[in-house]
């Protein structure tokens, strides 16, 4: 039997994917690509020219099926995503879930996420946290912020920049402005950028400079009572 290799790629900086995603990109009877033209940027720099495959959320239904009956026939299969870990906000989990139920062998490798990053450079507590992801793009996102309303957990969110002020003003409005929020922006490219602060002082800073780029948003949870330190501290870096 082969093995599905779901592998982490760069989410900006090329020096951040691992040796042993070199290794097995290289040693991969086949690579399956959310965008192949984007991925084949990544493997001609690294000089790697194994066969690819377009495997994305529009056609993953249809050619799950008999990727995981090449791999039941030995051959090693590696899963990359357009950037960061396929599954997280990526196409992957319909491919492990069908390699899983028939009985094939998979691994995921460490690596490249705008996740944890952002999460651990917010100044927010890390101890516990929710990643949701994107919101919905239209119906649903109030209410799914409203869910939220009494979740005292780190809460952490991926935001296209267009959306970026509609997401920081409706938070601001669920968890009232002074709730303090982290915007990271462009992660591990040159033009990396960190505004922390209030909702408040951030829909302003953004109001100043709108967003562009890959966003990331890190809000606090609800604070319990006599838990939360001086708001005054807060900084905006760039």
């Amino acid at each position: 039997m082969g093995t599905l290799y779901i592998v982490p790629t760069p989410i900006g900086n090329l020096e951040d994917i691992t040796l042993r995603a070199l290794r097995v990109l290289r040693e991969a009877d086949l690579i399956l690509a959310e965008d192949t033209r984007t991925s084949s940027h990544l493997l001609r720099h690294f000089d790697i020219r194994q066969p690819l495959l377009s495997h994305h959320k529009y056609n993953e239904h249809g050619t799950s099926h008999a990727v995981v009956e090449r791999i039941l026939n030995g051959e090693t299969v590696a899963l990359v995503s357009d950037a960061g870990t396929p599954g997280v906000s990526d196409p992957g989990f319909f491919l492990v879930r069908e390699a899983l139920q028939q009985g094939a062998h998979v691994e995921c490798l460490p690596g490249a996420t705008a996740l944890i990053p952002a999460l651990v450079a917010s100044g927010l507590p890390t101890d516990r946290f929710v990643f949701e992801g994107f919101l919905p793009q239209k119906k649903g996102r109030q209410s799914r912020l409203q869910a939220l309303s009494d979740e005292t957990r780190t809460m952490v969110f991926y935001e296209s920049p267009h959306r970026t002020m509609k997401l920081l003003e409706q938070a601001a409005t669920v968890f009232g402005d002074e709730r303090r929020v982290s915007v990271a922006r462009e992660l591990t490219k040159i033009h990396e950028t960190y505004v922390r602060g209030t909702l408040r002082e951030a829909i302003q800073y953004f109001t100043d400079n709108p967003p562009k780029g890959e966003i990331v948003v890190v809000i606090e949870g609800m604070p319990k009572k006599g838990e939360r330190g001086d708001n005054n501290d807060s900084d905006k870096t760039e």
